[in-house]
């Protein structure tokens, strides 16, 4: 019954490298992005002040980022636009 429990917490938390290999990006830009806070929510977790992320928060974040990409999100596309007129200026 302990390594149930114990895989359900390694299942909903991830550390640094674990989160990374799950994202497949490396670790160091994770770390890049934590520093600059652009990355997914992460924090501190124990007496140690290890960076944990949780896996459905990384899920989220995932998908917010394939939502605002416009090769993702055919509403983004700016080739689905019609094109804008040009104002013609007028001489003074």
């Amino acid at each position: 019954m302990r390594n149930q429990s114990n895989s359900a917490v390694e299942a909903a938390f991830l550390n640094v490298q674990d989160a990374a290999k799950y994202m497949g990006i490396s670790v160091n830009t994770l770390y890049v992005w934590r520093h600059r806070r652009q990355g997914p929510p992460s924090f501190r977790m124990g007496p140690g002040g290890r960076v944990m992320y949780r896996r459905d928060l990384l899920d989220a974040w995932l998908s917010e980022q394939q939502q605002a990409d416009s090769r993702s999100n055919q509403a983004l596309n700016p080739l689905n636009k019609a094109p804008r007129q040009r104002e013609r200026r007028r001489a003074a």
